[in-house]
């Protein structure tokens, strides 16, 4: 009988992690022009938001880049690597996110932003000033 219970349990758990399958915005993603890695993953105060921290960065050997751009001069000397970048989005469908915030380190400056899933495995994100977007296209690192 215990037997049975085990085998339960386990059909059980491997139901529950199929219907838990990762969103296809999750994962590593080269920003359009290959200058970042992007890591996307539910956010860990809130598993229901997406987020996105930076996993790597261009630079000369040695270099550890820097917030230089941060409008707080006090966070300016923290690396960019492990840096939040994505924050908060919320899903609005299959492979769509909405109501973040971004976070352009180029020039300091958060912005209103939403990303999703295209049919062919880039990732659309965009940042938004009032109903001004701009979009980047970023592709799944290998």
């Amino acid at each position: 009988m215990k037997l049975g219970h085990l085998f339960a349990g386990l059909a059980l758990a491997a139901v529950a992690g199929a219907a838990q399958a990762a969103d296809p915005v999750e994962g590593h993603w080269v920003t359009q022009g290959g200058g970042a890695r992007i890591k996307v993953a539910p956010c860990a105060a809130d598993k229901a938001k997406m987020c996105g921290t930076i996993a790597w960065v261009k630079a000369a050997p040695g270099a550890t880049p820097k917030d230089d751009n941060n409008p707080d001069t006090a966070l300016r000397a923290r690396p960019l690597v492990g840096l939040s970048m994505i924050r908060d989005f919320k899903p609005s469908g299959a492979g769509k996110w909405t109501g973040g915030k971004i976070y352009n380190p180029s020039n300091g400056k958060t912005y209103v932003s939403k990303m999703s899933a295209n049919p062919d495995g880039t990732l659309k994100v965009e940042g938004c000033v009032a109903v001004i977007c701009q979009a980047q296209t970023w592709k799944r690192a290998s």
